[in-house]
């Protein structure tokens, strides 16, 4: 399978961006293909009607997502929702980037966890058509801290997100074989 992986942060090495990554490796360990879109390095322009579709960086954005065979989101939290780069982003995508793929959640909160924006991620996802697993990823405090080869620090964090991660992948895997 072929996942996308957007990387919600503005910020260069930003803890959600380290997440995504670590993602990434776990999935890439199951066998499968993953990109991860950071959003600090693809800058997209405002959504508004015109001619921003037509931006490189947009266009980009759109392969990336309509290629996926599902996706996975992640943000940081940022006064109890998602980031203002992932929001402006997911506008520019609709119901024929996600629908019946498999999303998972994630984000990166400044408190211990933050389900805020993990919400309101799976609220966007439903109103796109996307399939939402009912495992997210949540990291806080302490738990965004990864070593020097990308892997959590704390052996608890590391091993919940690996724990979402394989259930991401059967229901991916359910959704990509029903439909097939």
């Amino acid at each position: 399978m072929k996942i996308t992986l957007i990387a919600g942060s503005n910020r260069p090495d930003a803890s959600t961006t380290q997440l995504s990554q670590y993602i990434a490796h776990l999935l890439q360990e199951h066998g499968h293909e993953a990109e991860v879109f950071n959003l600090y390095e693809h800058q997209l322009p405002l959504y508004g009607p015109g001619e921003a579709y037509g931006h490189e960086e947009v266009q980009k954005l759109a392969q990336a997502a309509k290629s996926a065979d599902a996706l996975v989101l992640a943000t940081p939290e940022y006064h109890g929702s998602i980031s203002g780069v992932l929001k402006n982003a997911l506008d520019f995508l609709g119901s024929d980037y996600f629908n019946n793929k498999a999303v998972l959640s994630a984000n990166s909160a400044g408190g211990l966890i933050g389900t805020a924006s993990l919400l309101h991620l799976q609220t966007i996802v439903r109103n796109v058509h996307g399939i939402n697993c009912p495992e997210w990823i949540s990291i806080g405090g302490s738990q965004r801290e990864f070593n020097e080869n990308g892997e959590p620090t704390d052996e608890g964090t590391e091993l919940r997100i690996r724990k979402a991660v394989e259930s991401f992948i059967d229901l991916a895997s359910k959704l990509s074989s029903s439909s097939a």
